[in-house]
């Protein structure tokens, strides 16, 4: 998995956020994680901090989703809930095909999403 931090701030605010991510106790709706609610797979705007900017994509269902005009270094973040089965990942080809990465239950990482043309969420 590939994660681009700034700083140690941004490292113990990100840890911070995972581990609260991580309480069985907490309601979905009570899971929003740097703008992105519980349950869902958010993508950032293209260079922006993932700690200052509210998502532009948020992704509920399981399956693939085709993206279109991503391009550029965006975070994406997997806020779903579940098992450690519920990942993501970000597929070169439409439809969910070739997937290239992939990122776990409540991790979040900096991708150039311009050879990326869908994203699927696994089901838990």
């Amino acid at each position: 998995m590939h994660r681009i931090t700034r700083g140690a701030a941004a490292f113990a605010m990100a840890a911070a956020a995972v581990a609260a991510i991580g309480t069985s106790s907490a309601h979905a709706s009570d899971r929003t994680v740097f703008g992105c609610p519980g349950g869902a797979v958010c993508i950032y705007p293209e260079g922006a901090d993932i700690h200052t900017s509210n998502p532009t994509n948020v992704y509920y269902s399981y399956g693939a989703h085709n993206l279109s005009n991503q391009f550029g270094n965006h975070y994406v973040l997997n806020n779903q809930y579940g098992s450690a089965n519920a990942t993501a990942q970000l597929c070169q080809g439409y439809n969910g095909v070739n997937c290239v990465i992939t990122i776990g239950l409540n991790e979040f990482g900096y991708y150039n999403l311009t050879p990326i043309n869908s994203v699927v969420l696994n089901r838990p």
